[in-house]
């Protein structure tokens, strides 16, 4: 939800001598802009849509923007840093000094902006000073290949889940307190503490979201065969941690039973493979390390969704390539994709001006309208400026990053 940094590397109409990876290079672009919009779109529904626990197949498709939406934004903030210091090869010297420097105003700048709302209140837990760290953390790894990348993000979604859970257990309180004091600055919004281990987005575990994507943009995605492997890495990794989760709960002895004993089970146990239904980790309970649910910060859980936000975003970007049409039909989610800032800004607050206050149990027509509201406005705006309100203030920002010399 940082500024679109697919802008940046829109390329100009390809030359008669240009590569077919260069020709296909606006069609990948349009691809990351319509997954970013489909994020934006589950997070709408997460946050406006009506209750999963309804059931039926309308809780069963609110289920599915449960987390997966959110992790698809981390996947997409690592593909953005990439995009921003330079994708086919990271940029160096002066150019790289500045690029660098992109990032960290960025960061800063959704830093200050996530925090900002946290304290005004709003029952949605707002995710963008959460996403301002994930790119600090990350930014050393910029200069390193696809390989480096992707070996990186498997080993931190292998050890950091538990590294994350030893940490909670040891804080004053468990999971949910941190301690006081300058660790919990500023009062009412997200603390250090929030943001690396107990929030709802501790970093520690959601960095192999954004490296993940980091490595995925280092690769040709123009390449028929590379994107034929992502869709089967994509499916394998889902596969690996939803299905790794479900043969867990149903064959580790107590593992279920002591689930639903810990004060986060609101749910039947064994959903704790794929819903949020069963609640939140809670207590000192391990079995909640085999749950692969999209707020569970587990191993399953990061390995599992990031298959999702992979396949995801190969499917857009395939159909975007192969189908034409399909853009203009598109369009008013692609549009919320260039903006997705002030897209994700807009509906925080729309939520505070209706009140809304009980999350997520709205009637589905609150949904429909949040979704037409912004849908109409992105693709409006769109027609006259390439970039979003919020996404052009922030490129007025890093304009400060060309004094770096």
């Amino acid at each position: 939800m940082a500024e679109n940094a697919v802008d940046a590397e829109r390329p100009a109409p390809a030359e008669p001598e240009a590569s077919a990876s260069d020709r296909a290079a606006p069609a990948r672009l349009i691809g990351v802009d319509l997954a970013r919009g489909l994020a934006v779109f589950g997070m709408y529904a997460a946050h406006v849509g009506p209750d999963p626990s309804d059931g039926g197949a309308t809780g069963f498709f609110m289920e599915l923007s449960h987390g997966r939406s959110s992790a698809l934004f981390a996947f997409l903030a690592g593909f953005s840093v990439v995009l921003i210091t330079g994708r086919h090869a990271p940029k160096t010297g002066r150019a790289g000094r500045q690029a660098v420097a992109k990032v960290v105003i960025r960061a800063v700048v959704l830093l200050a902006l996530g925090t900002a709302l946290t304290m005004t209140g709003t029952p949605v837990e707002v995710i963008l000073a959460f996403y301002g760290l994930y790119f600090l953390l990350v930014l050393p790894l910029y200069r390193l290949g696809a390989r480096p990348l992707a070996i990186i993000a498997a080993s931190s979604a292998l050890v950091l889940p538990q590294v994350l859970y030893v940490v909670q257990q040891a804080l004053p309180g468990g999971p949910d307190d941190g301690p006081d004091g300058i660790w919990a600055w500023p009062a009412g919004g997200d603390g250090i503490v929030s943001l690396l281990f107990t929030g709802s987005y501790p970093a520690l575990s959601w960095l192999p979201f954004v490296i993940a994507g980091m490595a995925v943009a280092r690769l040709d995605l123009a390449s028929a065969v590379v994107r034929v492997r992502l869709a089967i890495t994509g499916g394998a990794l889902a596969l690996l941690g939803h299905g790794g989760s479900f043969l867990a709960l149903h064959l580790v002895p107590g593992a279920a039973s002591a689930i639903h004993a810990s004060r986060g089970a609101d749910g039947p146990a064994l959903s704790a493979w794929w819903s949020d239904t069963a609640g939140y980790p809670a207590g000192d309970t391990p079995a909640w390390l085999l749950a692969a649910s999209p707020h569970s910060e587990t191993t399953l859980s990061v390995l599992g969704n990031t298959g999702v936000a992979i396949a995801v975003l190969t499917a857009c970007i395939a159909a975007t390539d192969a189908f034409p049409g399909l853009r203009r039909l598109a369009l008013p989610v692609i549009a919320v994709g260039t903006m997705s800032l002030s897209a994700y800004v807009l509906h925080i607050i729309g939520i505070g001006l209706l009140g809304i206050e009980d999350l997520p149990r709205s009637p589905p027509h609150v949904l429909l309208g949040f979704l037409a509201v912004v849908s109409v406005f992105a693709t409006l705006w769109s027609r006259f400026f390439r970039r979003g309100p919020l996404e052009w203030l922030l490129g007025r920002a890093t304009k400060a990053a060309e004094l770096v010399r």
